[in-house]
Parts: structure tokens; sequence; C-alpha cells
């Protein structure tokens, strides 16, 4: 079932930008520069956050951790080990996002190394020592330009 469509406003925008731009400004900061009231803003907060419309987190750059090295690695993995497949790779600290494709037995996954050293020990053992796991391809990422924690959607589809 797909989630349900939260409805939202020019005032939920407001609030989302300014949080996008920097989560720890205050509710009161933000009541100053919408206009609105403050407790108006702390509650709209609190819906947003417990609808799953937003999540207020730390964003961790892993280059100040020096995980200079970034690879997208698409696997195929055999059906009736997917599930299986799917818990190994989640708990793996290298892996920062997985992904399945639509109706394929393809997994996507982006994954962060110290050097290529470590890049080349998980492409050719690591990963391959996990049963039903096959590696496609993989291309090494030099630079993101746009992360998922950048993203926002067009100011339209808050006020439809």
């Amino acid at each position: 079932m797909p989630p349900q469509k939260i409805s939202l406003d020019e005032l939920d925008y407001q609030i989302i930008q300014a949080l996008h731009a920097d989560a720890r400004t205050s509710a009161s900061d933000i009541a100053r520069k919408t206009g609105a009231n403050e407790r108006t803003i702390r509650k709209r907060i609190k819906r947003l956050v417990a609808d799953g419309t937003i999540r207020l987190t730390a964003i961790l750059d892993p280059v100040a951790f020096d995980y200079l090295t970034a690879a997208d690695i698409f696997l195929e993995a055999e059906a009736e080990l997917e599930p299986a497949i799917l818990d190994r790779i989640m708990s793996m600290p290298e892996v920062t996002y997985v992904a399945l494709g639509q109706e394929t037995r393809e997994i996507s996954i982006e994954a962060r190394f110290k050097d290529n050293v470590e890049l080349r020990e998980f492409l050719g053992r690591t990963l391959p020592d996990i049963p039903g796991v096959k590696v496609t391809r993989y291309a090494l990422v030099p630079r993101i330009l746009r992360n998922i924690d950048e993203w926002m959607p067009p100011k339209e589809d808050f006020l439809g």
C-alpha cells in the first residue's frame, strides 16, 4: 500500500526550507521569518516529523573520517537468498545506500572506503563471499554533486 499523501501548505514549505538550510534553526527564528506564531511553528515541526515528511538528523561527511573513495556497485542476487543477502549488505559499515531494482534480481549499493585497496578487497573478496551474490558492475565516484540530503521537491508540490 503506498504511503498516504500529506497535505502541505506555504507555511510548511517555509518551515522545511528553513530547516533544510539549517536543521538547528529555532522555532522562534522560523516564526520571525514567516510571521507565524512560534507555537504554530513548533506544532507544525512536530507534525512534519511525526508523519514522516521530514527527519531531523545529523548528516556525516565521509571525508571528515577519511573515507575518500566512493563506488556505486551493482549486484545480482539469487531470488531465494535475497533476504539473507540484504541483511548482510545492510550490516556492512562500508555501505551507505541500498536499493532494489523493480522486478529484477539487481541490488544497487553505494559504498565508501578509505582507499582503493579497501575498495578492491570489498569488490574482490567481501561481496563475492556472500552466497548468491554476483558483482555485475561498479563505477568509482570521484565527486558527488548532489546527495539525497540536499534534495527538495519543487514549491508547487507543497501547494498542490
